[in-house]
């Protein structure tokens, strides 16, 4: 057994398993979750955006969805097979949740639906881009589909039946497949003369969902789904197709893994990784219209309840959809692209180490650019001078600067250290792939703590400096991934303070060597103290009653005692103003409970990623961020870490420009009501959309 590196406390333990519910006190995450999803949809709603920035976001409800059903749903489904009784701070067992989401998810797949074919597919067409449907088919479309069919897809194609000698396929998690009742001879029969035998055809992915057609007037594609489902008849010569359905699975998909028993963790997680596909079935989704007879055979055979069951009238996996954006370059419909501008003093000829060993710099991205952080580890690499790097790796993204970067620094023999998070989930495959480069370079590459995620990001330079060695950090609220930085909204510090970077270095000794936690000069970490740290800095503000303002930014806000402390610094006379993107659990306005307490929830074109903590006012407040949303699992089983932000022009930039504007948001921003709701304002005239806003204020720089 390895030793135990961070003792958690009994402060950051969260809700006891005795504690009693409280759903007056706390909303239920799972619904606060749909509650999310319903904002994103109702960006594809907005009339006003251009429609290939609606049909993005539809593609993003989807997605969503996919990611809710694969881990959140599958735990829940998996807590009910094990009977676990086990209740939540809101008042619900499993059963009981189960039941809520299904009914929410069929509410909010019938408005995706509605949204698609009476909003987007008129507008499309408008717009001279027509998603065609087989029976649509004019007779040179059919010419053509037949072709395409023949000689690009045909030959892919396996017919697989279901009967005693052949099991129902393990079909893999989100593929697309063509469902097909079929009777045996060559015309269709009397219903009931003859047994009605299952087959199905895999869609391949490897091949393109959009098949464009030939047209008149603009540009028409067929989806590749409907195309093999409308000639699969042809795959069962002496058959004749009954019914026939396009139909996609959603299995469990975390990864069930005891990393303090796994000798080798990266081989552990490749094992699991190719099980993962054979997980439980926990959703099917059918194309509406697909008759009882053929949806309950399917049903049976991957043993889900009729709940389970979504009925899709639009196309499936509406993120493949998106890809029309790619074949008309029309600026008119779509929003104009954002180029990050410069930050100040990060000029092209100033070596990055020397911009920020003057002085601390923050960066909001993606307003503006991630290049300084990118050129930060690249220049390290190339600097002689340089001895030593060290960077955690949760979500790096393909081709990866850093990735380069740190094999590039190691063969020239410095000494690099990179922790790869092989669990971050859904870029399992891709952290090993990295792993796998980085040990080949030279890197020495490390896992990480068993029995935790590594979610901080954090970055040491040591470099040799006029016969001293000087430590340089770069610490953010994001991955080091030059992608999403382009569409999340993220901070990053750099700074060459001594103690804070003495702080960086000792965790990255924890993480990878065996060393008790040291007490820390500046960081705020987890497991361990977090949550203890930051129910005391609502305390302080609690203590100073009316005096008191808390200010926080974050993704998700979920832990029971974090939000009784909220709860607490309310009825002190403490004014209280989250802004909190996704998941909710606290209920706001409350009499007698949180009526000073005010939330707001921004959706909007970039992706409100960044978590920023301000308590108190003016220059006094004490300024924090953090890799780390308010929730049991980045308290207790993530390592995370909360920095603060000292230099006061800076610590002004978070509270003025990042939380101020986000405070005065009229034109994206929704409030959260006591029962749950989410009610978005009328935008009158003037009204600040704070992302448009962050952008003029990066350009004026």
């Amino acid at each position: 057994m390895p030793p135990i590196l961070f003792n958690v406390s009994a402060a950051d333990a969260g809700p006891r398993p005795t504690e009693p519910p409280d759903p007056a006190r706390f909303l239920n995450r799972e619904l606060s979750w749909l509650a999310f999803n319903e904002r994103v949809l109702e960006e594809a709603q907005d009339g006003a955006l251009p429609i290939l920035e609606r049909l993005k976001f539809l593609g993003i409800v989807s997605s969503n969805l996919d990611e809710f059903f694969m881990v959140r749903v599958a735990g829940l489904k998996k807590q009910l097979a094990s009977q676990v009784s086990k209740i939540t701070v809101d008042g619900l067992l499993p059963a009981g949740a189960l039941e809520a989401i299904s009914a929410k998810a069929h509410a909010l797949i019938e408005r995706q639906c509605a949204t698609w074919g009476q909003e987007l597919v008129p507008r499309l067409a408008a717009a001279g881009l027509w998603l065609v449907a087989p029976r649509d088919f004019t007779p040179e479309q059919v010419t053509a589909a037949r072709v395409h069919f023949n000689d690009q897809v045909r030959p892919a194609l396996t017919p697989l039946a279901v009967d005693q000698g052949h099991p129902f396929p393990q079909l893999r998690n989100k593929s697309l497949n063509v469902a097909l009742l079929l009777r045996r001879g060559g015309r269709r029969r009397a219903r009931g003369a003859a047994e009605e035998l299952l087959a199905v055809v895999q869609v391949p992915a490897v091949l393109p969902r959009l098949v464009k057609l030939p047209s008149a007037t603009g540009q028409a594609h067929a989806l590749l789904d409907e195309l093999i489902a409308d000639h699969a008849g042809e795959l069962f010569p002496g058959f004749a197709v009954v019914h026939r359905a396009v139909f996609r699975v959603t299995r469990n998909w975390d990864l069930d893994i005891d990393d303090e028993e796994s000798e080798d963790l990266l081989s552990t997680i490749e094992d699991e990784l190719r099980k993962r596909d054979r997980g439980a079935a926990v959703r099917l989704e059918v194309g509406a219209g697909a008759p009882d007879v053929l949806v309950s055979r399917l049903r049976e055979e991957l043993a889900l309840e009729p709940a389970d069951v979504y009925a899709i009238d639009a196309p499936l996996e509406m993120q493949d959809v998106a890809a029309l954006a790619d074949a008309d370059p029309r600026p008119d419909l779509r929003v104009a692209p954002h180029l990050p501008v410069v930050p100040p003093g990060f000029d092209e000829e100033t070596p990055v180490i020397e911009t920020i060993g003057r002085r601390d710099h923050l960066i909001h991205h993606p307003y503006e650019s991630f290049d300084p952080v990118v050129r930060f580890i690249a220049e390290a690499a190339d600097d002689p001078d340089v001895i030593a790097i060290k960077q955690t790796m949760y979500r790096t993204g393909g081709d990866s600067p850093f990735v380069r970067a740190l094999s590039h620094a190691a063969e020239e023999g410095k000494q690099v250290t990179a922790l790869v998070e092989l669990k971050a989930r859904f870029d399992e495959d891709r952290n090993i792939r990295w792993a796998r480069k980085l040990v080949e370079s030279g890197v020495h590459v490390v896992y990480g703590v068993p029995g935790l995620k590594t979610h901080c990001k954090m970055a040491l330079v040591v470099r040799h400096e006029g016969g001293r060695l000087r430590r340089y950090v770069h610490l953010g609220t994001g991955n080091y991934n030059q992608q999403t930085a382009r569409g999340y909204t993220d901070l990053s510090l750099f700074s060459a303070d001594p103690a804070l970077a003495e702080d960086v270095a000792d965790l990255f000794d924890v993480l990878t060597g065996y060393a008790e936690p040291p007490r820390w000069n500046k960081l705020v970490v987890a497991p361990g103290e977090m949550q203890g740290r930051l129910v005391g800095l609502i305390q302080e503000q609690a203590a100073r009653g009316p005096a008191g303002r808390i200010v926080a930014k974050m993704n998700a806000l979920v832990d029971p005692p974090v939000i009784r402390a909220l709860y607490a610094a309310s009825a002190a006379g403490v004014e209280i103003d989250l802004v909190v993107r996704g998941i909710c659990c606290l209920r706001p306005g409350v009499p007698g409970l949180s009526e000073r307490i005010r939330v707001v929830s921004i959706v909007d074109r970039f992706l409100e990623h960044s978590r920023v903590f301000a308590f108190g006012v003016g220059d006094e407040a004490r300024c924090y961020l953090s890799s780390a949303d308010w929730m049991p699992r980045n308290f207790n089983t993530r390592v995370e870490v909360m920095f603060p932000v000292e230099a006061p022009e800076l610590k002004r930039r978070l509270v003025d420009e990042v939380l101020g504007l986000a405070l005065q948001d009229g034109a994206r921003a929704r409030r959260l009501l006591p029962d749950g709701r989410y009610v978005r304002a009328e935008p009158g005239p003037g009204a600040v959309r704070s992302q448009q806003a962050l952008i003029e204020a990066a350009q004026r720089t």
